[in-house]
């Protein structure tokens, strides 16, 4: 992984469209410079719909997608969906698992503000960068950051 992105929702589905190009124009697409790379998702949506009713699907370029539905919120909420451990447990698995295959990790909620920048700044502190732009430069959800963190370490305790 060379790289990881934290959009909203429209900014993740702007960079997923910068790598369409119709039928019979790879080659005009490829000398505009924006088929050089390939990428996995993060797509964090939102429970109270269901999602923002549409999925990001694996293709030449993506090569895999991980889709959870929680909200942004810090404690239990009638109605709302609070990020667990098991979700934390999928985000690692994910990284893990593409951290070698893509060139770019695309991770998106409905704003990019808040639960993206959590997983963001847990996924670049992961692969071993430093991550505190992500603090300087936003509000990350503190909640989820330190479920992935713990998540973490216990992973790495259980693999000693």
């Amino acid at each position: 992984m060379k790289r990881i992105l934290v959009k909203s929702v429209h900014g993740a589905f702007g960079y997923v469209m910068e790598h369409y190009y119709p039928f019979g124009m790879a080659d005009e697409a490829a000398e505009q410079g924006t088929l050089t790379d390939t990428y996995a998702v993060i797509s964090i949506q939102d429970s109270h719909m269901q999602g923002f009713g549409f999925q990001f699907a694996e293709n030449q370029f993506c090569k895999g997608v991980l889709t959870l539905l929680f909200d942004d919120i810090v404690t239990d909420v009638d109605g709302a969906v609070l990020f667990t451990d098991d979700m934390a447990e999928s985000i690692i698995a994910f990284i893990e698992q593409h951290r070698k295959s893509v060139d770019t990790l695309l991770i998106h909620c409905y704003a990019g503000q808040s639960r993206s920048r959590a997983v963001g700044a847990f996924a670049v502190g992961m692969l071993g960068g430093d991550n505190s732009k992500y603090f300087e430069e936003g509000t990350p959800n503190q909640y989820i950051y330190d479920v992935l963190e713990t998540a973490w370490v216990r992973r790495q305790l259980a693999n000693m």
